[in-house]
């Protein structure tokens, strides 16, 4: 402990010692600085990761996530250009001869080739940058890609990259490397969104007409964030129209969504709200049934956001998200739902540092009940919500050095489950899982080193912290996993403490303008973990935190990677090799009891993984065709010396071939066609492969953990969308997409069940679920 102390202190001495370096420079003395926003000129949205390019110095930086740059400079002329993909770049003449803020606002083309659904900061950025398996969306682009039902969803496209699978069809659950859905850290404007689906995951929660921009961050996890093994989703919200008053919506199958946005007096403040409902249940009143009229099944959600500009040096967001599901019919009713809220303040110091303070809550939460009471009258409740505060700093310490550092402290409480009866005549007593409480803080600092042309080197450190809180309630297992001892804590008592390092190293080795070879490796601690019978997960899966019986999950992962570019830029390839060690694995004995246990410590075993596999993709951008195919190698195997016999097995999320091809295609001058085809190894499964007689009755007899596989998947989505004429002042656009998913039927197996023969006993047949075939689905899109 510490050396690793020691270690740190290193660290921040060097980071100190290259400050003083800049100071003490004469040279460094002359430099002045340039800084100041990069915005949509029509909308006044800041725009994360444009770019400034100086012609003369053959250098350059980009906007943070709130569109500020900074670029440090010798007094003279200057010729920049300012660019974005989907915007006209813009190029200024600068006479430098003192700090300078310059804001730049630019125009979106209004005649463009379609956007490609995976962007890049700029044309080189795959080849420059240090950070690896980093993929980046826009919200605008994601609408491209064909979809179940015409819902936009951008967890599904992100289930399309190398290195990601979905756990189950149709599923908003990811696998990142082999990596289990609860390793996935998702946010939205930096709040935790804790459960991503809709309708039992077929959608997910984020409203593409309200997102900006979405960054998955596969492994190579910036120092800033933490928490999570496998990946980092940071999406971020629009900011609203500053500009003027406008809308977007769509009118769809299953649903409909509106998008309102405007300035609120001047363009210093500005909102947007946006909403969507399913409307099945509406018709069920019609159904001929009268135990189906009552029923309901719908989902809804609700983001709004106003930001306000109070000067040039100070912005304040406050941003929040509410959804809900909701099942009902004449025995039972559910329901669940997310509720976030993020509030951030940036200040500029000056035009050199940048801060960023933010305060974030969330909370999910579900529900059980029976429709009536009496004695069998029950309702079941369960919780998990945490409130953060975060501080981050951007330093544009010289041309050569960004520095990024920080702090984040979060309490988080959670309520496993709460099951009692509705009222006093019931038959069921009150049981309940008691509460948990923890804290869990976090200092970070990283930098991006310019060492010279060819090499650019990306290190920093996270060190976290995790402790256990009370009141509430810890117990003691013996090595039959048995209760032997319980301890009861007061109040505010920290009676548990994990302390990790998280070091983080990337590199980019320039070979051409045109190729470059990429290496990192960064480490990871888990310290909140998900309960879970089913790979595609439900609503009443438990989240559980690390605590005297369970260590905090820690996965260190290597990665080396060759980058190549074609045509200018406008074909990208890469190969990316993989290899992730993972400690304190999570899973659970055969037969566990996860729901409403207040032993459910007792129910987990613990062990080591690794993941490991090759990722190959192309991108292309032309003027008639763009998209992309990609395809993964990989392997992910446990060992457990409590599971399979302490024999290593292989992760319920191997894959062994994870094939994406997406393509699009511009037709005439206002109509597009989309495709997207999906092929993937079926996932590990413990399927029974024989049986006896014991009594008179057949019992099946299981094979090894996972040793068996469900069939392959495989997916064909097609879509065609043609866009309104275009005339001069018209201020209603509109636009028709007709879909289909699973265009050629395939009946891809959901699960596998195996039952008896009704006509002969003695023969086991096995029954295959599956729940889509071909599914059309009609959508008007429109925007004013």
């Amino acid at each position: 402990m510490e050396k690793r102390i020691v270690c740190f202190l290193c660290f921040l001495m060097a980071v100190c010692s290259w400050q003083l370096k800049a100071e003490e420079d004469p040279s460094a003395k002359d430099l002045l600085t340039l800084s100041g926003h990069i915005k949509d000129a029509n909308t006044g949205e800041m725009l994360i990761g444009a770019t400034l390019f100086v012609e003369e110095t053959k250098s350059g930086n980009i906007s943070n996530l709130y569109g500020f740059y900074s670029m440090s400079l010798p007094a003279g002329t200057y010729h920049l250009t300012f660019a974005y993909l989907g915007y006209q770049a813009q190029k200024v003449e600068v006479n430098l001869n003192e700090s300078k803020v310059l804001n730049i606002n630019l125009a979106p083309q209004t005649e463009s080739i379609d956007e490609i659904v995976v962007t890049s900061k700029r044309k080189d950025a795959n080849i420059r940058d240090p950070q690896m398996g980093v993929e980046k969306l826009q919200g605008k682009a994601i609408k491209n890609v064909p979809v179940l039902m015409g819902e936009t969803d951008l967890v599904k496209v992100i289930q399309l990259l190398p290195g990601v699978s979905p756990t189950s069809e149709g599923s908003s659950g990811f696998s990142v490397r082999g990596g289990n859905p609860d390793q996935n850290l998702i946010l939205l404007d930096e709040a935790n969104v804790y459960s991503a689906g809709h309708l039992m995951g077929f959608f997910s929660v984020f409203n593409n007409d309200a997102i900006k921009d979405v960054k998955l961050y596969k492994g190579d996890i910036p120092a800033s964030n933490g928490g999570r093994l496998a990946s980092v989703l940071d999406v971020r919200m629009k900011d609203g129209n500053s500009k003027k008053f406008s809308g977007t919506g769509g009118i769809g199958t299953i649903s409909s969504r509106l998008t309102l946005e405007g300035p609120i007096g001047s363009d210093k403040t500005s909102f947007i709200v946006s909403g969507r409902r399913t409307y099945v249940d509406m018709f069920l009143p019609l159904a001929s049934d009268p135990q189906v009229r009552d029923n309901k099944l719908f989902f809804y959600d609700f983001n709004a956001k106003v930001n306000h500009t109070i000067n040039e040096n100070n912005r304040i967001y406050l941003s929040g998200y509410f959804g809900r599901d909701v099942f009902k019919n004449n025995f039972s009713k559910m329901d669940f739902g997310n509720r976030t809220f993020t509030f951030r303040w940036n200040h500029i110091y000056n035009p050199k540092l940048f801060s960023n303070f933010t305060v974030i809550g969330s909370k999910y939460d579900y529900a059980l009940a029976s429709t009536g009471g009496g004695a069998n009258g029950f309702e079941w409740e369960s919780n998990l919500y945490d409130l953060s505060a975060k501080l981050d700093f951007d330093f544009y310490l010289n041309p050569q050095h960004t520095i990024e550092f920080g702090a984040q402290s979060i309490f988080r409480e959670i309520l496993p489950g709460l099951a009692r009866g509705k009222d006093e005549n019931s038959l069921y007593n009150e049981i309940k899982v008691p509460q948990s409480r923890s804290l869990e803080h976090a200092i970070y600092a990283s930098n991006i080193h310019k060492v010279s042309d060819w090499l650019v080197l990306k290190y920093g450190l996270r060190v976290s912290v995790f402790q256990n809180v009370g009141a509430g309630t810890q117990y003691s297992y013996d090595e039959k996993y048995e209760v032997s001892d319980t301890a009861t804590y007061g109040t505010g008592d920290v009676y548990n403490t994990y302390v990790g390092f998280e070091p983080r190293v990337g590199a980019s080795f320039i070979l051409n303008p045109s190729t470059s070879i990429k290496a990192s490796y960064n480490r990871t601690f888990q310290y909140l973990h998900l309960a879970s019978n089913s790979t595609s997960g439900t609503p009443l899966d438990i989240w559980f935190p690390s605590s005297p019986n369970v260590k905090p999950q820690r996965a260190d992962q290597f990665a080396l990677g060759v980058f190549k570019n074609f045509k200018d830029n406008s074909i990208e390839t890469s190969l990316e090799g993989f290899y992730k060690k993972m400690n304190n694995t999570i899973d659970f004995k055969d037969h566990p009891e996860l729901l409403l246990n207040e032993y459910l410590e007792g129910e987990l075993r613990f062990g080591d993984s690794q993941a490991y596999g090759l990722e190959a993709m192309v991108r292309f951008n032309g003027a008639k065709w763009n998209g992309w195919v990609s395809y993964t190698l990989s392997k992910v195997e446990r060992t457990i010396a409590e599971i399979n016999n302490g024999e290593t097995y292989l992760s319920p999320y191997d894959h062994t071939h994870d094939c994406s091809i997406v393509l699009n295609r511009k037709v005439g001058k206002r109509g597009q066609i989309s495709a997207n085809w999906v092929f993937y190894t079926g996932a590990p499964v413990t399927f029974p492969v024989a049986r006896y007689e014991v009594g008179g009755d057949i019992v099946p007899y299981y094979s090894k953990r996972n040793a068996e596989r469900m069939p392959n998947y495989h997916r064909l989505d097609l879509a065609y969308t043609l866009s309104g004429k275009k005339k001069e002042g018209r201020k209603w656009h509109g636009e028709w997409v007709f879909s289909v998913y699973n265009a050629y039927g395939r009946k891809n197996a959901w699960a596998i069940n195996f039952v008896r023969d009704d006509d002969n006993p003695t023969i086991t047949k096995a029954q295959k679920t599956y729940l889509f075939s071909f599914i059309p689905s009609v959508t008007y899109n429109f925007k004013f």
